[in-house]
C-alpha cells in the first residue's frame, strides 16, 4: 500500500529544499499518516485504516462510524 490516505486520498506534495546559497533540490513533503482501528457498525467488526491526521480530526468532530 502506498503512502496515501484511504479516506481523503491525500498524497505527498512536491517542493524544494533550499540551501543557504539558494541552491534548490527537489523533495517530497509526505502527508502525516496514522493507522487507526475504527468500529464498523455495518460490518460489526473493527477495521484498521490508514488515514491522515486531518481526516482523523474530521472523523472525531463528526463522530462518524464506518
Amino acid at each position: 500500500m502506498g503512502k496515501k490516505c484511504q479516506i481523503t486520498g491525500k498524497t505527498y506534495n512536491n517542493g524544494y529544499a533550499v540551501s543557504h546559497s539558494h541552491h534548490r533540490t527537489k523533495k517530497k513533503q509526505h502527508v502525516n499518516l496514522q493507522k487507526k482501528k475504527i468500529w464498523s457498525s455495518k460490518q460489526n467488526r473493527w477495521i484498521t485504516i490508514v488515514l491522515s491526521t486531518k481526516a482523523l480530526k474530521s472523523l472525531n468532530q463528526m463522530k462518524i462510524s464506518i
